[in-house]
C-alpha cells in the first residue's frame, strides 16, 4: 500500500488547475481545427463520466456514515462554540437560499445529452415529497448501484447514527474507509484534464463556441452569488452578532483567509491561517481550536451555492418545472449536501447528483452536470474555497465578540 501512495503522490500533488486549464486548451484548439478528430476522444469525457459515476455513490456512503458515528459533542464543555456552529448552519442555509433567488433571476442553460423523455418532471412539491420517501426506503446495495442518492444518503446517516455507540476500534475503521474512498475520488478527479480536453473538444466539434456563453453565464452567477454572500449576507449575520459595523472583520477575512484560501484551494489547508487569526485576536483558544477545524467540514457556504445553481441550471436545461415549494426544498437539500462535501478538490460537485435527484433527472445527466462543473471549476472552486473558509474565522470572530459583549467587555480592537 505505501508503495501505491509513494507513486501516486507526485501526480495527486500537482497542480490540478494548471492541468485542466492545460486540457481546457488543447480541447478547444482539437475541437475547432479538427471537429472529426475531436469527436472521436469524446470517449475520453465519457471514462471520466463514468468514473465519476462509479466512485459518487460509495463516497458519498462512507464519508456520511463515517463523519456520522464518528462526530462527538462539539459543544459540550465551551458555551461558546453552540453560536458559531449556528451561524454555521444558517450561513449554509442562507447561500443556498439566495443561489435559488440568484438562479431564478439569471437562469442559466448548459448543453448535456439527455433525451427529454429520460427526465420524470415533478408536478409539485408533494409529487417531489412522494419520489421523495420512496426512494428513501430502497434497498441501499440497488441505491449504490442505481446511484440512488437519496436512499443512499438515509442509509449512511442511520447507520452512522447506529455505529456511534460502536467501539471505537470500529468507528477507526470506518475513518479508515472514508480515506482510503477519499484517496481513490482523489484519484479520479486528478484524470479530469484528460476528461475535460475530451469533452471540451468533442462539444465545439457538434455545437460550436456558443456552448462557452452558457458556461460563462453559470460562472458569473455562481461567482457573483458568493460575492453577495461574502460582503452583504455575511456581514448582516455578523452585525446581529456583535451590535457594530461588521465590515472591519469581514474585510479582514476576506483578505487574509479568503485570499490564502483562494490560492490553496482546500479549507484543511488553510486552518493554520484562521487560527493565527484567532490567536492574533486574543480569542478563547478553547472556543477557535473546535470551531476553525469543525468550520472546515461544516461551513460551507460555497458548496451550498454550487450545488444550488449547477442543479437549477441542469434542471432549466432540460425544461423541468421547479415551483417555489421544490426550489426552497432543494435549499434546506443542498445545505445538507454542503455540510457533507468530501474535502478533496470538487467535493461539492459530487454531490450534485444528490440534489438532481429531487427532478428526476437521471445519473447519467447529473454526472455530466459534474463534468461542467469540473471545466469552470479553475474559478468556481478557487472563490467557493476562499467564501467558506474566510466565514469560519469571520463567525469564530463574531460568537466570541458577542460573548464579550453580553459580558459588557470592551470588544473594540
Amino acid at each position: 500500500m505505501k508503495r501505491v501512495f509513494k507513486f501516486a503522490m507526485p501526480f495527486l500533488q500537482a497542480s490540478l488547475v494548471k492541468q485542466i486549464l492545460v486540457g481546457l486548451i488543447l480541447g478547444m484548439a482539437l475541437g475547432l481545427t479538427f471537429p472529426d478528430a475531436a469527436k472521436s476522444v469524446g470517449f475520453l469525457g465519457t471514462v471520466f463520466v463514468m468514473a465519476l459515476k462509479g466512485v459518487a455513490p460509495i463516497l458519498v456512503f462512507v464519508l456520511v456514515m463515517s463523519s456520522i458515528a464518528n462526530q462527538s459533542d462539539i459543544s459540550q464543555g465551551n458555551m461558546h462554540v453552540k453560536p458559531i456552529i449556528v451561524l454555521y448552519l444558517v450561513g449554509t442555509f442562507l447561500a443556498a437560499v439566495i443561489a435559488v433567488g440568484a438562479s431564478f433571476l439569471w437562469p442559466t442553460e448548459i448543453t448535456l445529452q439527455a433525451a427529454q423523455d429520460t427526465v420524470a418532471t415533478p408536478g409539485g412539491i408533494a409529487e417531489v415529497f412522494g419520489n421523495l420517501i420512496l426512494q428513501a426506503v430502497d434497498n441501499p446495495v440497488h441505491a449504490i448501484a442505481s446511484g440512488n442518492y437519496i436512499s443512499i444518503l438515509v442509509w449512511a446517516i442511520a447507520m452512522g447514527a447506529v455505529l456511534r455507540q460502536s467501539h471505537s476500534s470500529t468507528r477507526e475503521v470506518l475513518l479508515d474507509a472514508a480515506k482510503t474512498v477519499e484517496f481513490i475520488v482523489r484519484l479520479v478527479i486528478r484524470f479530469a484534464p484528460f476528461g475535460i480536453f475530451g469533452i471540451v473538444a468533442s462539444t465545439l466539434a457538434t455545437t460550436g463556441l456558443e456552448v462557452f456563453a452558457g458556461y460563462l453565464k453559470l460562472l458569473a452567477v455562481l461567482v457573483g452569488t458568493m460575492f453577495f454572500i461574502a460582503l452583504v449576507v455575511n456581514p448582516i449575520l455578523v452585525w446581529l452578532m456583535i451590535r457594530r459595523n461588521p465590515y472591519p472583520y469581514t474585510l479582514m477575512t476576506l483578505r487574509e483567509s479568503g485570499v490564502a484560501a483562494f490560492f490553496t484551494r482546500s479549507s484543511a489547508a488553510n486552518i493554520p491561517v484562521n487560527l493565527e487569526i484567532c490567536r492574533r485576536l486574543n480569542l478563547p483558544e478553547s472556543t477557535y481550536s473546535i470551531s476553525i477545524p469543525v468550520g472546515a467540514t461544516v461551513n460551507m457556504q460555497g458548496a451550498a451555492i454550487t450545488i444550488t445553481v449547477l442543479t437549477l441550471a441542469a434542471a432549466f436545461s432540460l425544461d423541468v418545472q421547479v415551483s417555489t415549494a421544490t426550489a426552497i426544498f432543494l435549499s434546506f437539500v443542498a445545505a445538507l449536501c454542503a455540510c457533507g462535501a468530501s474535502g478533496v478538490p470538487g467535493g461539492s460537485l459530487m454531490l450534485i447528483p444528490l440534489a438532481c435527484g429531487l427532478f428526476g433527472i437521471d445519473q447519467n445527466t447529473a454526472m455530466q452536470v459534474v463534468a461542467v462543473g469540473f471545466i469552470i471549476g479553475v474559478v468556481q472552486d478557487s472563490c467557493e474555497t476562499a467564501l467558506n473558509s474566510s466565514a469560519d474565522a469571520l463567525f469564530t470572530i463574531a460568537a466570541c465578540k458577542r460573548a464579550d459583549r453580553l459580558a459588557g467587555k470592551d470588544i473594540s480592537d
